[in-house]
């Protein structure tokens, strides 16, 4: 019996996030012989983005436009997402495990009264059967997870599972726009001010430069942006930089900040406290820079560099310069 797969698109300003293709990877994975895969988008001015979908072998794209989705607010867009449960009739129901899939996803497994596996960094497919990986007590161990019914709703850990490429197809999918279906809302998102304007996203970012107490001032963030901007990564902060004043929350890496996976990690001036640890220790390669030879970072860094941050950071950026030259 086939499955409707129904993967949620996520965008910001009408722009595809990576993390939407990662998703629709995962859905590949889930999916079956005769399975249909559909996609949806929710937002203004996401014409673009759903034709970009159009090379990726899906069945069908439902695109949701309305002024009240111009900024994410949980009742507007659950309002968007139940009719596309109404409409679709999913079986499998995917987002990203990013700050508007952990709210959606829950609203949306109640609606469907289905069990949901969140924060997903592995799909393994054995006799048919689907398990789903996810770290537990912050990365220091890991469950394996099955659903024993139907529906399922599940989020993926950004940077995880392989972004889907194009592949060849009979036919283009059909773009399907369902009306929305502008219910009363209790609360407005007016305007968004971003403090991380222009810079990539932490959450997808490949390669995250975070700077910790041993930056010693906002200035001391400046090397680490130069480091960012020539290596085409993002900067992260620990909480104690982001306590002291040195740069903004939105920065801050760690349980209660974000959780990042990148490829590379570059912690400088971080002494590694298990809170910093838990929101950057799954990244695929961890580089360290402290004066602290004891500093506990170097306990779970791949490579470890005992000296200044400002002295290693500029001959840092002196050899990228050369090799990208």
């Amino acid at each position: 019996m086939s499955r409707t797969l129904l993967v949620y698109a996520e965008c910001r300003g009408g722009q595809l996030r990576q993390v939407a293709l990662e998703t629709l990877s995962a859905a590949r994975i889930l999916s079956k012989n005769g399975d249909l895969i559909r996609i949806l988008l929710v937002g203004p001015n996401i014409a673009e983005a759903a034709s970009a979908f159009l090379p990726y072998g899906v069945d069908t794209i439902y695109t949701i436009e309305h002024d009240d989705l111009e900024h994410y607010s949980p009742d507007a867009y659950m309002a968007a997402v139940q009719a596309a449960l109404h409409e679709a009739q999913p079986d499998v129901v995917l987002f990203g495990h990013t700050a508007i899939g952990r709210d959606l996803a829950p609203l949306t497994a109640a609606a469907l009264n289905a069990g949901q596996i969140s924060d997903i960094t592995a799909i393994e497919i054995n006799d048919g059967e689907a398990s789903f990986t996810r770290p537990l007590y912050a990365g220091k161990v890991f469950e394996k997870r099955t659903f024993q019914s139907g529906p399922w709703v599940v989020t993926i850990r950004p940077n995880n599972i392989a972004a889907a490429a194009p592949v060849p197809s009979d036919g283009d999918p059909s773009i399907v726009d369902i009306p929305y279906p502008a219910p009363s809302l209790r609360s407005v998102v007016k305007n968004v001010v971003r403090k991380t304007t222009g810079q990539i996203d932490l959450a997808e970012a490949k390669i995250v430069i975070s700077g910790g107490r041993g930056v010693k001032s906002a200035d001391g963030f400046k090397p680490l942006e130069d480091l960012a901007d020539l290596l085409g990564g993002a900067v992260g902060a620990s909480r104690g930089a982001c306590d002291a004043g040195y740069c903004d929350y939105a920065l801050q890496i760690g349980q209660t900040g974000k959780v990042v996976t990148p490829e590379i990690y570059i912690a400088c001036g971080i002494s590694g406290a298990i809170q910093h640890l838990a929101g950057m220790s799954q990244s695929r390669v961890i580089i360290a820079i402290n004066k602290d030879p004891e500093a506990p970072i170097f306990k779970v860094a791949d490579y470890g560099i005992v000296g200044d941050l400002f002295d290693i950071v500029p001959l840092l950026m002196e050899e990228f310069r050369k090799v990208l030259a």
